[in-house]
């Protein structure tokens, strides 16, 4: 699907109000409300939009600490790495997970209520995963910047 200017308002509206109402984004993109509709849903089947959620603000529900975590495995075999990516999707506290191309394998952003429940969490679970070498806790003094906008 070939993007044009009216689909990036669109998903540049959505992404600052998820709950907009249609009448309001047509208004906002210069369309009438049935095009409108027809485009964020054709956005939608081709997963452009992929899902609608709800921003939590984290420390709001008792998540006061975010730490990065760098993972190396025993291997790079298929197994081991399925096995983890696997083991990671289970474990709710991984709110990121990326394979990393450089010195560790991979890039972990874990929330925790505080590094007591942090180590416990480390301790427990994510160094018992079968092929976890090592992990090494990168802990941020203060978060300058995050959001789930994308600059288009």
């Amino acid at each position: 699907m070939k993007l044009d200017e009216i689909d990036y308002r669109i998903l540049r509206a959505l992404q600052s109000n998820g709950r907009i109402q249609n009448n309001d984004l047509a208004d906002i993109v210069g369309l009438s409300p049935s095009p409108c509709l027809r485009r964020v849903r054709l956005l939608e089947e081709e997963k452009i939009i992929e899902n609608y959620v709800a921003l939590v603000n984290a420390s709001k529900v008792g998540l006061d600490l975010t730490v990065f975590a760098r993972v190396w495995l025993t291997g790079q075999d298929a197994a081991t790495v399925d096995h983890f990516i696997a083991a990671v999707r289970r474990l709710p506290q991984i709110v990121e997970c990326h394979l990393m191309a450089g010195d560790c394998d991979f890039l972990l952003r874990v929330v925790a209520k505080d590094l007591a429940s942090y180590r416990k969490f480390q301790v427990e679970d994510l160094t018992r995963i079968k092929g976890v070498q090592s992990v090494k806790t990168d802990i941020p003094m203060q978060s300058i910047k995050l959001t789930s906008a994308l600059p288009i």
